[in-house]
């Protein structure tokens, strides 16, 4: 069984910061691409961040310069460092699994809220 396990979504007050962790098991965890994607209230999903198993990283242009994602093969996990958050940033935050060698597969979290109060 697949399981992504997301943990450190919460309220914080605008300009501040928060860590997300999303801890995977069931799969061998360095070779899938892991990406932190979003949803807003009436808004569609949209990518974040994303790591590749090979460390490249790319982020949303709203994003830039305050989030950074990084992942810890060792520990199986992936993280999103938020800083500066504004009330833009509220959103549900998806963790998501994705492999490209063999059989494409993708895993999703369940999802953390994060609120920023002004």
């Amino acid at each position: 069984q697949v399981q992504l396990v997301e943990f450190g979504g919460g309220l914080v007050q605008a300009g501040g910061s928060l860590r997300l962790s999303c801890a995977a098991s069931g799969i061998i965890f360095r070779i899938y691409d892991m990406g932190w994607y979003r949803q807003a209230p009436g808004k569609q999903r949209e990518l974040v961040a994303v790591i590749t198993s090979g460390g490249t990283t790319n982020y949303v242009d709203s994003v830039k310069g305050r989030f950074t994602i990084s992942r810890d093969n060792d520990k199986n996990t992936v993280y999103l460092q938020m800083n500066s958050l504004k009330p833009d940033d509220i959103a549900v935050y998806y963790c998501k699994a994705e492999r490209w060698y063999l059989q494409r597969r993708e895993y999703w979290g369940q999802g953390t809220q994060v609120t920023v109060s002004s």
